[in-house]
């Protein structure tokens, strides 16, 4: 994780002169309207969720994995058979070449109907397109500018933090999740843990760690505005140590390392959502950090990861107090987590996308 070569304002010093600063600039990025004061009585306003018939599953006929992986999830969700899209490339790559996803890409628009909002992948590899993520190539379209080289910024999602219940319809954008796993056995096991959190209200915990390295650990200067604002409505434990461990009811897990240990003691509730701040979260396998699949091993229904170096601008992770106010409000993990990253390029999202633990019926 890379952050001496980060252009002002955005390096993170942690001096008191650069918090008012970058408190002002995420006011600008709109990073903290939902964690206002005065929009408080928002958190109390239901959100619809996506459905499964607004949802289209990309499946790769050339991988066996990923057309078992499509069958079971249409099943269990009852997805319509004209909302799977069928395409053919090598599952052996980790990254997809430009103008083969390009070609890919052409095809999956053509077979897409009009009132589709999401997608679903239905594969762990590849998990990046050229310089981006592949949840990113599919929401927007291959773009240089979702790409940097360093530590600069890049192109916004203009899907961040709103309040639309129709993201194509309303910005051009699908916003795209990997149901990812080594093998049918662990998705499986994902697609079951977001279909039994659905409705489901649970009581959990948000548990919000500052660890020892601070670089990652840069989104705890968030932390106190978040646990002012969900103080009564709902549970924030913020940490200063390396990991938690067994712990019960983890819904919420947002920390910063290269490695977190211990997170298998834990039991995640159905529809939990946990990620590291991390240089290669996103590297779904042969990293020398930990991955993001990590995570739904251990438990979680949504992780996200960065698919290269992005340094530590927050902009380019979850934003917890976004994920959790949208989330909490009704909407589906894919369109909460979505919601909470302003610069999605160099991320991938993965999990079930439909699990939706705040919904009503």
């Amino acid at each position: 994780m890379q952050s001496k070569t980060m252009p002002q304002p955005f390096s993170l010093n942690f001096s008191p002169y650069f918090c008012l600063s970058i408190i002002s600039l995420w006011i600008a990025f709109g990073f903290c309207t939902p964690l206002s004061a005065a929009s408080f009585p928002n958190l109390y306003r239901p959100l619809p969720a996506i459905t499964a018939n607004e949802l289209a599953v990309i499946v790769n006929d050339s991988d066996p994995l990923s057309i078992k992986i499509a069958k079971y999830y249409q099943q269990q969700r009852h997805i319509p058979e004209q909302n799977i899209i069928h395409i053919t490339f090598s599952p052996r790559h980790k990254i997809l070449a430009v103008d083969k996803f390009e070609q890919i890409k052409l095809t999956v628009d053509k077979l897409t109907a009009a009132h589709i909002q999401a997608y679903a992948l239905t594969w762990m590899q590849p998990y990046r397109v050229g310089c981006m993520s592949i949840t990113t190539a599919f929401a927007a379209g291959y773009d240089p500018a979702f790409c940097a080289k360093g530590c600069k910024k890049t192109q916004k999602s203009p899907y961040f933090n709103s309040a639309s219940s129709q993201p194509f319809a309303d910005f051009k954008w699908r916003p795209t999740m990997a149901l990812a796993g080594k093998n049918f056995a662990e998705v499986k096991a994902l697609i079951d843990r977001g279909i039994a959190a659905d409705y489901s209200h649970p009581q959990g915990t948000a548990y919000l760690l500052t660890t020892s390295d601070k670089q990652r650990s840069a989104r705890s200067a968030l932390f106190p505005s978040i646990v002012s604002v969900f103080n009564g409505l709902w549970k924030v434990e913020t940490l200063q140590q390396e990991y938690i461990e067994n712990k019960v009811d983890v819904m919420f897990y947002f920390t910063g390392k290269t490695h977190i240990k211990k997170i298998q003691s834990n039991r995640f509730l159905p529809g939990a959502v946990a990620d590291h701040l991390t240089s290669a979260g996103g590297v779904l396998s042969g990293s020398k950090q930990m991955s993001s699949i990590k995570w739904l091993e251990a438990g979680a229904t949504g992780s996200y990861g960065a698919v290269v170096e992005p340094c530590n601008f927050l902009q380019k992770f979850p934003h917890p107090g976004i994920m959790m106010s949208y989330y909490i409000r009704g909407n589906s993990l894919i369109e909460a987590y979505w919601k909470s990253v302003a610069w999605p390029g160099q991320g991938i999202f993965i999990g079930e996308p439909l699990a939706k633990p705040f919904a009503y019926r």
